[in-house]
């Protein structure tokens, strides 16, 4: 069953941002995953949340993305993270097909 990492983010520091998105793209592509949404435009249909840059990536498994997360090669990603954005990070399995 896929899953999903859902980022909500907001770009601290955009040299940054371009330094992470680049080690992180090559590690999610190294665990099996794909880019959905890499923040593209975002429109608020209901609510009152203001949507901020939108990234979906789904991996194989929940069990597979959990792998990336906690793999050194992400690590070093996360590292930049810090400095680069502010997020929300959601996890969520998909359904069966």
């Amino acid at each position: 069953m896929p899953a999903y990492v859902i980022s909500e983010v907001e770009v601290r520091d955009r040299a940054a941002m371009e330094a992470y998105r680049t080690l992180a793209a090559a590690t999610i592509a190294q665990y099996g995953g794909r880019y959905l949404v890499r923040g593209g435009a975002a429109e608020l249909a209901e609510g009152n949340l203001q949507p901020k840059s939108i990234i979906i990536v789904e991996f194989p498994s929940m069990a597979r993305l959990k792998e990336w997360y906690a793999s050194a090669e992400y690590a070093e990603a996360l590292k930049l993270r810090q400095t680069a954005l502010e997020r929300r990070l959601l996890f969520v399995e998909g359904v069966a097909p």
